[in-house]
């Protein structure tokens, strides 16, 4: 089992920038990639950004955070950060920390952090 504790989530006016954090502990050698995802009412997560213990990473489909949102990690600590810098409205919602067990791609979630971005 892994275990996922997010923070740093919060209320920003638009242009404002967050930085949220993601502790992991448990069987944590079992986990390679860890990553962002975030979700709004009514519809599915999806995926922000993604990060492997060698560092590279997946920003996903969302146009629309690439160049402002920076996924970074501290093996050492076992955390993962993401960095939001010029935040949108549309940026307002739920982000889980996820983390991917490498023999059978289990996923594991954290309780997820509110972002709220207001005009």
């Amino acid at each position: 089992q892994v275990y996922l504790v997010e923070s740093g989530g919060g209320l920003v006016q638009a242009g404002g920038s967050l930085r949220l954090s993601c502790a992991a502990s448990g069987a944590i050698i079992s986990i390679n990639r860890m990553g962002w995802y975030r979700q709004t009412p009514g519809k599915e997560r999806e995926l922000v950004a993604t990060i492997t213990r060698s560092g590279d990473t997946n920003y996903g489909d969302l146009d629309s955070v690439k160049g402002r949102f920076i996924i970074s990690r501290d093996n050492a600590r076992e955390m993962v950060f993401l960095q939001m810098n010029s935040l949108k409205p549309e940026d307002t919602a739920v982000y889980y920390c996820n983390a991917r067990r490498i023999w059978d791609s289990a996923d594991f979630w954290g309780q997820g952090t509110q972002v709220t971005v207001s005009s």
